[in-house]
């Protein structure tokens, strides 16, 4: 496993690095109509302060550029402007850095070339096909995912609106907040548990529940009381499944040689069969700080037709060095 970047160990204030992905859609009641109810789908973007671990969720109401942009706007209007941006290769996400101007670092043209003029931003794309370098904000989405996706389609899309939705992603970032960044101490001198929103907002206590009990039939009651019985739910699941998990994990602590230009690999594709897995020539390898390489470049040929890739270690199978 590689040693942390730079980012994640910044003493810099929270959200100065981020961590970003786009999670949904949901079907929300956009309008009454005559037959019925009109929808339209929402999407989350969730972004990931990689030193703190705090959250921060906004909704958008499309997958291209232009909603992703607002969406980002927004969150440097509440958070404050970020100096560095991770992500995959989305489309969206890289029509809005292109949009935006915003200084591109790419595994495959490391050099400087676009600058944001006022924020001085920069976005890191991970190479494709290779999700887990992005675990810092990954695990927060994968299990925010999965929860809510488990929830939200028990509930008839009249019953939910974009403003119950929004105030739902809100109490989902209070409750993942809350979380502990570290293990429970048993030293009586110290027993406040460090939570990212403790750094946030500098406050010990978190903002609780509102008075009573809030069970299934307060689904078809007031808008407010739907929202506290899903947050409620969406608690009881974060809870079980993912507090009960905290414990530190160890991989990859075996050193194994780097893949040199020139190998011969066996490059995986989930779109084929695994005996049809094509063979590719290593022409680039590229180390990180620590001389580990863990990106290639590629190059593959199949029926005279020569193609390039940019693909993780974990995507291939070395056959000969």
């Amino acid at each position: 496993m590689a040693d942390l970047p730079p980012d994640r160990i910044s003493m810099e204030p929270p959200f100065t690095n981020v961590g970003l992905d786009v999670f949904g859609p949901w079907n929300v009641s956009a309008r009454r109509t005559r037959g019925g109810h009109a929808y339209s789908k929402r999407w989350a973007v969730i972004f990931t302060c990689l030193s703190v671990r705090a959250i921060h969720i906004e909704l958008i109401e499309s997958m291209d550029t232009s909603s992703f942009i607002n969406a980002l706007r927004r969150f440097f209007a509440i958070r404050g402007p970020a100096r560095i941006i991770r992500s995959d290769c989305g489309t969206n996400f890289t029509g809005a850095c292109r949009e935006l101007n915003m200084l591109v670092v790419s595994s495959k043209d490391p050099s400087v070339t676009k600058y944001l003029s006022d924020e001085g931003c920069k976005w890191i794309f991970n190479p494709p096909h290779s999700s887990h370098m992005g675990g810092a904000w990954e695990r927060m989405i994968g299990l925010s995912r999965r929860i809510l996706d488990s929830m939200l389609p028990q509930i008839s899309s009249s019953h939910l609106t974009h403003e119950m939705l929004s105030t739902l992603m809100a109490e989902v970032c209070a409750i993942i907040n809350a979380r502990p960044l570290v293990s429970i101490s048993t030293d009586p001198e110290s027993p406040l548990l460090l939570t990212p929103t403790m750094i946030l907002s500098q406050k010990v206590c978190t903002p609780s529940a509102p008075p009573g009990s809030f069970e299934n039939a307060d689904l078809y009651r007031k808008q407010w009381k739907r929202v506290q019985y899903l947050a409620s739910l969406f608690w009881g699941r974060w809870r079980r499944e993912y507090l009960a998990s905290l414990q530190p994990r160890k991989k990859w602590q075996d050193s194994k040689p780097n893949i040199k230009e020139g190998d011969l690999v066996l490059l995986k594709d989930d779109q084929v069969k695994r005996n049809e897995w094509p063979m590719a020539l290593v022409t680039k390898a590229i180390p990180d700080l620590d001389g580990k390489v863990r990106k290639l470049e590629l190059k593959v040929t199949k029926s005279g037709t020569v193609k390039t890739f940019l693909r993780p270690i974990t995507e291939v199978i070395l056959l000969m060095s």
